[in-house]
């Protein structure tokens, strides 16, 4: 049972309508959107379509696409952003967002030193006027769109 205070699957329920930035690329199990609080261009999260919160629940086929999403994302923001290697974590702790989600997170070759490793959540639940604006953030799920989606002139 989907708890109403799920922000993941409230987001879910109205897929269709959801901005590109909601819905960068998605499949049967996974959902890829840009961060929306984060003042770091490109840093992405994977969450499953289903209503999970522990990866231990996740079923053997979503496991399995898994990391298939987080190569396939992190190979993505290096081709789009040029940074130097992509972080990736799980914690799934924060009220309403207990919803099992990955954060892939450009790590670029100019991040400070205090904001590498787990420092970088800091970039994260940024105040309005240190967030990544709409128009970049819509010029980077464009790009990685063109990455990530199947090229339809393509044999």
């Amino acid at each position: 049972m989907t708890p109403p205070s799920c922000y993941t699957c409230g987001q879910e329920e109205r897929f269709d309508d959801l901005p590109l930035r909601e819905r960068i690329t998605a499949d049967q199990h996974w959902r890829v959107a840009h961060a929306f609080d984060t003042a770091l261009p490109g840093w992405l999260v994977l969450v499953p379509r289903r209503h999970v919160t522990a990866i231990h629940e996740l079923t053997d086929t979503e496991g399995e696409t898994l990391g298939m999403w987080q190569v396939r994302l992190s190979r993505a923001l290096h081709d789009v952003t040029g940074c130097v290697k992509t972080y990736v974590a799980q914690f799934a702790e924060v009220e309403g967002f207990a919803h099992v989600h990955f954060h892939i997170i450009p790590r670029m070759s100019d991040l400070p030193q205090k904001l590498r490793g787990p420092s970088v959540f800091e970039l994260l639940r940024q105040p309005e006027h240190r967030r990544v604006s709409g128009g970049v953030t819509d010029e980077i799920v464009q790009s990685l769109r063109a990455h990530l989606l199947p090229d339809p002139s393509a044999p």
